[in-house]
């Protein structure tokens, strides 16, 4: 009876143990993840901005047209990179809380 009572104390600790690996681990990813967006919306607004000044100058409507088709292809290309990259971080963060997860199902796997 003490050896089972013992049994489920080590089973308690070590799933907590896990468990806060794992907020460690989600913890951090979120966070380089809002990083990232955060970066990316300041540095998407400040290419917005310049656009704008750049089309209020415009003297003609072909240098407007211009102007705005380069900040399109710019703005599209930026926002796939973007996106490639988010996916990325997406799927780190997946990867790396499972980590945890990975020996401790291995060791119930072994044990049946």
């Amino acid at each position: 009876m003490l050896q089972n009572f013992e049994d489920i104390q080590k089973a308690g600790k070590d799933n907590l143990e896990l468990a806060t690996k794992s907020f460690g681990t989600v913890s951090k990813g979120v966070q380089a993840i809002a990083v990232e967006v955060a970066d990316y919306s300041k540095k998407s607004f400040e290419e917005g901005t310049a656009t704008a000044e750049k089309l209020f100058g415009a003297k003609t409507l072909d240098k407007a047209v211009e102007i705005q088709s380069a900040y399109f292809k710019s703005a599209y290309e930026s926002f796939v990179a973007q996106a490639t990259k988010m996916g990325e971080l997406y799927a780190d963060l997946a990867k790396e809380t499972y980590k945890p997860y990975e020996s401790a199902l291995a060791k119930v796997s072994v044990t049946k």
